[in-house]
């Protein structure tokens, strides 16, 4: 904007009145996916492994869909996976955010 002002937004997705997912929750599953592991995503964060889990717990309970798949093998066999649906919801809520930047570009360069 010519005035030196920008636009600023936060998005989130609720169902029922209640979040599902917002900026820190995908960047959570943007590690797990990346990571291959809920402990090693907390960490990138800087959270904490119970808070992580509660997290996912939270979106799962709210969406009443399975998004993360932990398995159990020790230190090197041991992980967690997003499921198809995690990554669906992943894949609309990039899109959303994908969208409103473009308008925000388009009223910044025509104000």
């Amino acid at each position: 904007m010519k005035n030196g002002l920008k636009i600023n937004y936060k998005v989130w997705l609720e169902k029922d009145g209640e979040i599902v997912i917002g900026q820190g929750k995908e960047l959570l599953l943007r590690y797990i996916n990346e990571t291959g592991s809920i402990h090693q995503a907390a960490k990138k964060l800087n959270m904490n492994y119970r808070k992580a889990f509660y997290y996912i717990k939270a979106m799962e309970e709210r969406l009443g869909k399975k998004l993360v798949e932990s398995y159990r093998g020790g230190a090197t066999r041991g992980g967690s996976k997003l499921t198809q649906e995690a990554k669906k919801l992943l894949e609309k809520y990039e899109k959303i955010i994908n969208t409103l930047d473009e308008v925000i570009r388009n009223l910044e360069k025509d104000a």
